[in-house]
């Protein structure tokens, strides 16, 4: 089965608050077996839109991954996290 990521670029506008959406989305991402490969860390933007941290979390599927963001649990943190910071987040299949 091929496994499923989310992949999110992160502009914070409000550290503090921010902490608030990781109190309450990170559980979230743990309860669906989420991993985390890529949380922030040394980056290079070649092209587009400038974004000051990188998370990438592994699922073991697409549809796992889905169900997660999909979750009344991830989308009460998602609301909190649009208060704090812009984000250009998708959910993709690995090969």
């Amino acid at each position: 089965m091929k496994k499923g990521y989310i992949v999110a670029r992160v502009q914070i506008h409000d550290p503090e608050g921010f902490k608030t959406y990781l109190d309450i989305g990170l559980p979230s991402l743990d309860r669906f077996g989420g991993r985390s490969l890529v949380l922030g860390g040394q980056y290079t933007t070649f092209e587009g839109q400038e974004r000051e941290r990188h998370v990438v979390i592994e699922f073991d599927s697409y549809q796992t991954a889905l169900d997660c963001y999909n979750s009344p649990e991830y989308q009460a943190a998602a609301e909190v996290r649009k208060r704090y910071a812009e984000t250009d987040l998708v959910v993709v299949e690995g090969t």
